[in-house]
């Protein structure tokens, strides 16, 4: 067992565990930031969507009340007990022109009611003033809030990414200082192992040099069974008579397969030979058919043509022996017999 090589792999391995779990690490509280960072911005858009709603409502209950619309007195729900009787005095503002109880010129409370407009119309110009600055003052508180809130995040942020980068470079300057022993450690490692493997090498060297292996010597080869027989990882081949048997026999191998490929030649001379003459007859008996078929035809053509003649002069006395007794034919050649 080679010791060494398992106490690098065991290294190698802590190294690699020691690698692995300080990405895991790193990724660890990169994704615990990633989520706090998205809890605060989710708690932030809560906080502006629960702060938009209430300025609307606050807005809705303060400038667009019920009582202040147009179709209101449709809707209300005391108009009964708000309802006056239908006259209260000659002056009621609620006598219309078809009641014949004001008419017109007779406005005697116009000077008041117009004062009395104008000071309500003042007072809901500075109330809608106050409520506006109001609303731009408690806008702004929300903005400075909020500003300040950002800028302590962000602050938070950028501290925690710094402490995490310090945490960075210190891990990469220790596995870089790991890494240069181990890389030293390396190489005096093969360098001894290429000193131990030259001299292995010369040793074996020498001891092949010296053995009967490379010396060819040819009883290395014989076999304690006999003589005949040869050891087959020693034997360094044949000799000059057994080399010229093995070539007579060769030579005698070629000529017998020289033999052979003349006598299948000429077989196949013969079969060719026989296959054309085979050919030819065929041809000349098809040739043979061919004007047997074209001589019955022309006789068929004769006969069909004669029988067609026939046929046509046997129309053409049906036709007028027809013509000849029909009625009108008969009229003709009386006709013909009073006329002479």
């Amino acid at each position: 067992v080679d010791k060494d090589a398992l106490d690098t792999q065991v290294k190698d391995r802590k190294i690699q565990e020691a690698a692995e779990k300080a990405r895991n690490e790193e990724l660890a509280n990169e994704m615990k930031q990633n989520d706090k960072i998205m809890c605060m911005l989710e708690e932030r858009q809560k906080n502006d969507i629960r702060n938009i709603n209430k300025a609307i409502t606050e807005f809705q209950k303060n400038f667009q009340k019920p009582e202040t619309r147009r179709e209101f007195d449709l809707s209300d729900p005391q108009a009964l007990k708000k309802d006056k009787p239908a006259r209260l005095s000659d002056d009621d503002p609620r006598c219309t022109v078809s009641g014949l109880q004001k008419f017109m010129g007779e406005d005697l409370n116009y000077g008041q009611r117009m004062k009395f407009q104008k000071e309500q119309l003042r007072e809901w110009s500075l109330q809608q003033q106050r409520d506006w600055k109001n609303a731009l003052a408690d806008k702004k508180f929300a903005d400075d809030l909020y500003d300040k809130n950002r800028i302590a995040l962000d602050q938070k942020t950028m501290e925690q990414q710094r402490k995490e980068e310090e945490n960075r470079r210190a891990v990469c300057a220790a596995t870089k200082d790991f890494n240069r022993t181990q890389a030293a450690e390396l190489a005096e490692r093969k360098k001894l192992e290429k000193y131990q493997k030259m001299k292995d090498d010369m040793d074996e060297i020498s001891s092949l040099l010296q053995r009967d292996l490379l010396s060819e010597n040819p009883e290395q080869a014989v076999s304690s069974f006999g003589r005949h027989r040869v050891i087959t990882d020693r034997w360094k081949g044949m000799n000059q008579d057994q080399l010229m048997a093995i070539r007579y026999s060769q030579q005698q191998q070629v000529l017998e397969k020289l033999r052979l490929k003349e006598e299948e030649r000429q077989r196949d001379a013969e079969w060719d030979r026989q296959s054309i003459q085979v050919a030819r007859a065929q041809v000349v008996l098809e040739r043979h058919q061919q004007r047997q078929n074209r001589e019955r035809r022309r006789a068929l053509d004769n006969i069909n043509a004669e029988l067609a003649q026939e046929q046509k002069s046997k129309n053409i006395y049906l036709k007028e022996e027809a013509y000849s007794n029909s009625p009108t034919s008969q009229y003709y050649a009386q006709f013909n017999t009073t006329s002479r």
